[in-house]
């Protein structure tokens, strides 16, 4: 089978598709991969590093405004969709699959033309302008959340949940946080801010520092890289306490996040199918950044089904959040039924099921 591939911008586009293909490669023996990206997405790097054949096209995506930047937009897709023709022809695809980002606009949109079966990835509760233009091409669109499937069309909207969340449940204990050197007999709160770090957070844990010195737990505190010195030359003058840990980032973040009794974090959807399959009680700290405010939307979910507590942005405090913190840590009761929570939610053969939706749409 030859398969076509096609999502980029953010690591929440990209990290499920790579997962997916994971999942494709352990089950077909004779298949070939094509990844349809552009080259200043965070996927020319991601995908290459897997050693995945991969071709960019040039795409940005449409402003909210109206503005003279929406004619390049529509020229430069339209153009996208005759250069995503030509590598499909050329590749012979089989099947298109889109993970988000506006790449994935002209390559499934010219697939869906060409009468290829094409599935369309939605992570988030609240879908991008991309797919839901696409979802009217599309032979099956996969949702992760239920809140999203109604803004898709019911006949062909089927709830898979993240494949990113299948690839967690290979790691379990407390390997990932011996590896950095802490007591894997204490509880463990584990905060980050996504792959660049959140300054909010990381103020906010500045704040704080003095009370957590007298915690009868641990903190592993992820800055990200671009916040870490300037974390560091702050901890100096503070001081550091023994049972908090920094690091900048963590390469082996799944293998860590299943050894950690509570975690802090963004919303992002990634994060969010990665917490649920493990069954990892959350505070979430959703970006207010982000299109269409999808992160509160999101923590939102979680929340209602007390898998986790939501702090929005404009409402942190250092105090705020070390008062959530030991609300749910010190508490086992708390931190039990938050835990059955988040598991209960969690949909762990994800790659799995967007696997068969695959060999559904190309039997036919």
């Amino acid at each position: 089978m030859r398969i076509v591939v096609s999502g980029g911008g953010t690591g929440g586009h990209i990290y499920p598709a790579l997962a997916l293909i994971r999942e494709i490669q352990k089950n077909e023996k004779d298949c070939s991969f094509l990844y349809i990206g552009t080259e200043k997405g965070l996927e020319s790097t991601l995908v290459r590093r897997e050693n995945i054949p991969f071709k960019a096209i040039e795409i940005t995506g449409f402003k909210r405004k109206i503005s003279f930047e929406n004619v390049k937009t529509v020229i430069r897709f339209l153009k996208g969709v005759s250069e995503s023709k030509k590598m499909l022809k050329e590749f012979k695809a089989d099947v298109v699959i889109g993970t988000g980002g506006y790449v994935c606009g002209p390559v499934v949109y010219a697939a869906a033309k060409l009468g290829i079966p094409t599935i369309i990835h939605e992570q988030n509760s609240v879908p991008g302008l991309t797919n839901k233009f696409l979802s009217r091409y599309a032979s099956k669109v996969a949702v992760c959340f239920h809140e999203a499937a109604s803004f898709f069309p019911e006949s062909k909207t089927v709830f898979t949940g993240n494949p990113r969340a299948s690839e967690v449940l290979a790691f379990t204990g407390k390997l990932g946080i011996k590896k950095l050197d802490v007591d894997v007999n204490k509880a463990t709160v584990l905060v980050v801010g996504g792959s660049r770090g959140a300054r909010p957070i990381n103020d906010a844990i500045l704040k704080v520092m003095a009370e957590l010195k007298k915690k009868p737990y641990q903190l592993i505190y992820v800055t990200g890289d671009v916040h870490y010195e300037k974390v560091k030359e702050e901890l100096q003058l503070i001081g550091s306490p023994e049972n908090v840990t920094v690091k900048p980032f963590l390469h082996n973040m799944p293998e860590v996040l299943a050894g950690v009794d509570l975690v802090v974090a963004r919303a992002g959807a990634t994060t969010l199918a990665e917490l649920t399959a493990l069954g990892v009680p959350s505070i979430l700290v959703p970006s207010p950044y982000v299109t269409n405010n999808h992160q509160e939307k999101n923590a939102k979910s979680l929340v209602e089904h007390h898998a986790a507590e939501m702090i929005l942005e404009k409402d942190l405090t250092g105090s705020k959040l070390l008062e959530s913190i030991d609300e749910i840590i010190l508490s086992s009761e708390n931190l039990n039924t938050m835990k059955k929570a988040a598991k209960s939610l969690g949909v762990p053969d994800a790659s799995n099921k967007l696997y068969a939706i695959m060999q559904e749409i190309t039997s036919k």
